[in-house]
């Protein structure tokens, strides 16, 4: 059998499994066998659905949603998980409400992480309100009754998650420690004691009524009397601990809400504080990219400066002012294509065709005795190509008849050294005289 089969068949007992635990609301490990079975086969879309219904069961919605858009991005037709996300966004507001509850769920823990244990109760109370079976909610409330050593508020959260999900550890250590402090623990233990050693009664074994004892009017008016005193004191121990919990609910009510838009008014202070930052951030780049094109001899407005000077004299037919233009500027900035075509055209004619002319017109001059325009020529043509052995040998020639003889000779050991197998090299050697 090969490996993936075998994977594949580990992986489906593994989903079996936790189908059957979460049929008995064994949430906890539902979603352990389900992990499980992904870690053999993340393609098992069936245990990754029913691992998000787990998730959002247990109040994680984030998760659930994770695992289900993954599934559908597995398997896109034919799919549970695209019912579950139709269901969800169908409803209106219910991410945003989901959100918030995980917002208030956050806020909570950092104020009970810093000692702000009634706030942080507040706002559990009105997270697990609106989301029930918010499981990490009701955990973190029971923590904090239990820190107040209000064990029987405690409890109750507790109770609530195991009716979700009857295997939470944490919930049921909790769970333990609440019955040891509220003698729940050994209640019970009486209880399963007595339950079975029971003893089934016999035939002849007889049960004895109480003692009937008839009433006389002494003591019916001692009940009327005990009656009245108990109905005083029932007033006092359940209407008036009521009324005292419908003023703090109340309060509470007004405490949370205040809370909640003080929290509201300190993100939208940071919000706005974040958005001012990020404008003026965007502001100083405009601003640069703004003084980059407006200033400087490299700025973006003088590159095209130095393009339409060059296009200018290349028009003209000066070709000297044009070449020595186009090696002195710099184009790096220009970024459009249209401009940028242009500037490669240019720059390619330069070095293939524009050199040349340059010699053959500074030959010319020289001819026509305008030494002065032929050194320009030249001169020019090596700006646009500066390895070029003949414009070298005609300025060191045109050194050489001005009396130049230093820049003559340096001129023409350049060429001799780097272009020795040029026409060039020897023509320079005899103008050298050796």
């Amino acid at each position: 059998m090969d490996y993936q089969r075998k994977n594949a068949q580990i992986a489906n007992s593994f989903y079996n499994l936790g189908l059957e635990k979460a049929r008995m609301r064994d949430l906890s490990g539902a979603a352990h066998s389900l992990k499980d079975s992904l870690h053999f086969n993340k393609y098992q879309t069936d245990a990754r659905n029913l691992l998000g219904l787990i998730y959002y069961e247990s109040g994680e919605v984030a998760d659930a949603l994770v695992q289900w858009v993954i599934s559908l991005n597995l398997q896109p037709e034919n799919n549970l998980a695209d019912h579950y996300l139709d269901e969800i966004q169908r409803k209106p507001g219910q991410l945003e409400i989901e959100s918030q509850n995980v917002k208030t769920f956050n806020q909570a823990l950092w104020h009970a992480q810093n000692g702000s244990d009634d706030l942080a109760i507040l706002q559990l109370a009105r997270v697990v309100e609106a989301r029930p079976h918010f499981v990490k909610a009701h955990l973190l409330l029971a923590l904090l009754y239990m820190r107040r050593e209000d064990y029987t508020k405690a409890g109750r959260s507790l109770y609530k998650i195991l009716q979700i999900d009857k295997s939470n550890s944490k919930a049921l250590y909790y769970m333990s420690i609440v019955k040891q402090n509220t003698g729940r623990a050994e209640a019970e233990k009486k209880r399963m004691i007595k339950a079975f050693s029971h003893k089934q009664m016999e035939d002849d074994d007889i049960i004895l009524p109480p003692t009937y004892k008839e009433n006389t009017g002494l003591s019916i008016v001692i009940h009327i009397l005990m009656g009245l005193v108990m109905g005083v004191v029932a007033a006092y121990f359940l209407i008036l601990p009521t009324r005292i919990s419908d003023l703090n609910r109340v309060h509470n009510e007004e405490l949370i809400s205040y809370s909640q838009q003080l929290n509201n008014a300190n993100q939208q202070i940071s919000d706005l504080q974040t958005q001012n930052e990020e404008i003026q951030a965007r502001a100083d780049s405009v601003q640069a990219q703004l003084d980059e094109l407006q200033s400087g001899n490299t700025s973006l407005i003088a590159q095209y400066k130095s393009l339409i000077g060059v296009l200018q004299s290349y028009r003209a037919g000066d070709l000297v002012t044009a070449a020595v233009a186009f090696a002195q500027a710099d184009f790096s900035l220009i970024t459009d294509e249209e401009v940028r075509a242009v500037v490669n055209d240019v720059q390619a004619d330069m070095t293939a065709n524009v050199y040349q002319t340059l010699i053959t017109t500074g030959v010319e001059q020289w001819n026509a005795g305008n030494t002065d325009r032929a050194m320009e020529c030249f001169q020019a043509s090596l700006t646009l190509v500066p390895e070029n052995p003949e414009a070298m040998y005609y300025v060191g020639r045109l050194y050489q008849d001005a009396g130049d003889t230093a820049n003559a000779n340096a001129m023409f050991d350049q060429v001799v050294g780097n272009f020795p197998d040029s026409e060039y090299a020897s023509r320079a050697q005899s103008a050298r005289g050796y």
